[in-house]
């Protein structure tokens, strides 16, 4: 009986794990991840548009009208071209019509490159 209510325990973790919402009064924080050389297999982002200009990046991503900056972790793979992917760490909970998506921008300080720096942004597209 013991062993039973163990395992549906470990085995109802997951779900409540996408149970947390917060919401950042604060400030937006950003978080940016250099490749260590570890494997990790995550759902890439879709965007819309991404727009380089040699000192920013800006992306166009789908939004339910809550999405930020903040909503999303930038990991940055060394290489010529750096290789960039975007994952949502907040879900966009919110009921707001909006079909034209929102616009998520860094500089590239913020993204420890150098201005004018090759990118490619590996996350698919969606039109």
């Amino acid at each position: 009986m013991r062993r039973a209510v163990v395992l549906a325990a470990a085995a109802l973790l997951p779900l409540l794990g996408g149970c947390v919402i917060y919401s950042n009064e604060g400030g937006e924080k950003i978080s940016i991840v250099a490749d260590q050389g570890t494997t990790r297999v995550e759902a890439l982002e879709a965007v819309r548009k991404v727009d380089f200009d040699g000192q920013r990046l800006n992306v166009v991503v789908g939004s339910n009208g809550c999405t930020e900056t903040s909503s999303f972790e930038v990991k940055i793979k060394d290489g010529e071209p750096a290789e960039l992917t975007l994952t949502r760490r907040t879900p966009d909970l919110c009921k707001a019509l909006v079909p034209e998506g929102v616009t998520v921008s860094w500089t590239y300080a913020e993204l420890g490159l150098e201005p004018g720096q090759p990118v490619r942004v590996l996350n698919p597209i969606s039109l």
